[in-house]
């Protein structure tokens, strides 16, 4: 199934600041929150679709690559559960104060009970870097990275909890996450809101603590992750999967895994954009006399017939022979740039036959042969 445009989903053009970007996504959210439309399975899709998009297009990091690259650019890992998938959790604990005073000053919480305060931790994300072939890059590659990082406390598995002794409500917020003191002023009194000191603004205190994690409910780890890099990304393009970075204390939200890529330089062909460009060298007697050669490319060699009196600087285009649009918009080409080399050192035998070839009227440069120069040629190229 195709996704929608992000800018499309939130109905802001693709130059929308921030607070354009908020004030639609909370007109979206409000629309179609659970709480208006009970049981109603397309505006609970719809609430994820707009969270999603915000969820990107408010990542400074993100919106860059979404803007270049589209969908592709962002590893089909947008959201906050890997996959594009939303999950209703996240989506209150990230962006809960955007529908404040849209429900009688309160969260207006999803599934009952959910306290607007409570505060749901997250894990950091994590940076690796990939070293890609051209030939990798051509068709697309899976990759298997060992990663070290925070996992889940496997005593406790994630809960920070000694032998599944669980949680009990903090006393001081009584569960909401947050304390409230007003303080008398000269202007009056001033009612203000902070995390609960005593549960760090959870909500909720842990009976008896793992001795594993310390009640952290995280251990540091390793863990082998597979990567599927799509066909056509390119050297400096950061990948994002979602939910694969470290672990979040007692079973909060899992940060991303961005994945950088490196490109490894070819030893022949050379990149520039979806085209490829080789330089082929050719003596003076083929160019003359023209020839068949063999040329390198990502699936192997291919023979190409080079005519007679083909002059130095020519390009040849072999069309489709280059890299994948990450957009599926096509495939670039493979530029051939031809060389005449010029030997350096002459035998007496050499040289005999190259003086009376320099008498030939044939081997003296016509200033009456209207072909295009080399910048010229490759300029029309890559209009």
């Amino acid at each position: 199934m195709t996704k929608r445009d992000y800018y499309e989903i939130l109905g802001v053009s693709k130059n929308a600041t921030e607070a354009e970007l908020k004030k639609a996504y909370r007109q979206k959210a409000i629309q179609f929150h659970p709480d208006k439309n009970p049981g109603d399975k397309k505006s609970e899709e719809n609430f994820k679709e707009a969270a999603e998009a915000y969820e990107v297009l408010s990542h400074k990091e993100k919106r860059a690559r979404y803007d270049q690259y589209g969908h592709a650019g962002l590893g089909n890992n947008a959201g906050f559960g890997g996959g594009g998938g939303m999950n209703m959790d996240d989506i209150f604990s990230h962006f809960g104060d955007i529908f404040e005073g849209a429900f009688g000053g309160g969260f207006g919480g999803f599934g009952g009970g959910r306290s607007r305060g409570r505060r749901v931790n997250r894990g950091s994300n994590l940076r690796v870097k990939v070293k890609l072939t051209l030939e990798e890059i051509a068709k697309g590659v899976e990759k298997k990275i060992k990663v070290n990082k925070y996992i889940d406390c496997k005593p406790c598995k994630g809960t920070g909890a000694k032998d599944g002794s669980g949680y009990s409500t903090c006393s001081t917020c009584h569960g909401s996450g947050q304390v409230t003191r007003i303080t008398n002023t000269i202007l009056g009194q001033m009612q203000t809101s902070s995390a609960c000191p005593a549960c760090g603004g959870e909500g909720q205190i842990i009976n008896h603590k793992c001795p594993e994690c310390a009640g952290n409910g995280i251990t540091q780890g390793e863990e082998v992750i597979t990567l599927n890099i799509p066909a056509g990304v390119q050297d400096g393009m950061q990948l994002s999967v979602g939910g694969r970075g470290n672990a979040a204390a007692r079973g909060g939200v899992n940060g991303d895994l961005i994945v950088l890529v490196e490109e490894i330089e070819h030893s022949l062909l050379k990149r520039d954009g979806n085209n490829l460009l080789y330089d082929h060298y050719m003596s003076i007697p083929e160019v003359a006399l023209g020839t068949s050669v063999e040329i390198p490319t990502i699936e192997g060699k291919v023979k190409i017939k080079i005519d007679a009196g083909t002059q130095a600087g020519k390009v040849l285009r072999l069309k489709g022979k280059g890299l994948p649009d990450i957009n599926a918009y096509g495939r670039g080409d493979l530029l051939i740039n031809v060389n005449v080399w010029t030997p350096r050192h002459l035998s007496k035998e050499e040289k005999v036959i190259m003086e009376k070839l320099a008498s030939s009227p044939n081997f003296k440069p016509d200033p009456d042969i209207k072909d295009k120069g080399f910048f010229e040629r490759m300029r029309e190229y890559f209009q």
